[in-house]
C-alpha cells in the first residue's frame, strides 16, 4: 500500500465514522480504547499512561468520556487499592468490532 492509499483509507474510515453517528472520539481516546481492547488485560490507569507516554490525568479524562459512553468501565483493584482497573464492556467491544468492519469495507473499496 502506498502512502496516498493509506491516507485515503484513513480518510474514508473517518468519514464513515462521522456519517454513522458513532461516538465522536478523539485520536487519543481511540488509541486508548484500541489499547484496552487489542492488548491483553489487565489494564490500569498507570499502565495505560506508561504505554501511551502520557500522564495519568490524560488517561483519566479520556476514560471519563469513554465511561459515559459505556465503552469501558473502571473498578478499584481489590488486591491493590491504589490501582484502578480498566475493563472492557459489551458496548465497547461492539464499537471496536464495528470499527474494524468499517476499515475492512473501506479498504475493499480502494482502487488497486
Amino acid at each position: 500500500m502506498r502512502p496516498s492509499q493509506a491516507l485515503r483509507l484513513w480518510q474514508q474510515v473517518m468519514l464513515s465514522q462521522v456519517r454513522d453517528d458513532t461516538p465522536d472520539l478523539t485520536m487519543r481516546q481511540t488509541a486508548i480504547l484500541f489499547t484496552i481492547y487489542l492488548d491483553p488485560p489487565p489494564h490500569t490507569v498507570r499502565g495505560l499512561a506508561a504505554r501511551l507516554n502520557v500522564t495519568k490525568p490524560v488517561i483519566t479524562r479520556a476514560l471519563d468520556t469513554m465511561g459515559a459512553l459505556k465503552l469501558v468501565s473502571r473498578h478499584r483493584d481489590e488486591l491493590d487499592k491504589r490501582n484502578v482497573l480498566v475493563k472492557r464492556t459489551v458496548e465497547g467491544a461492539l464499537f471496536v468490532e464495528r470499527f474494524g468492519d468499517v476499515i475492512i469495507a473501506r479498504a475493499q473499496e480502494l482502487p488497486i
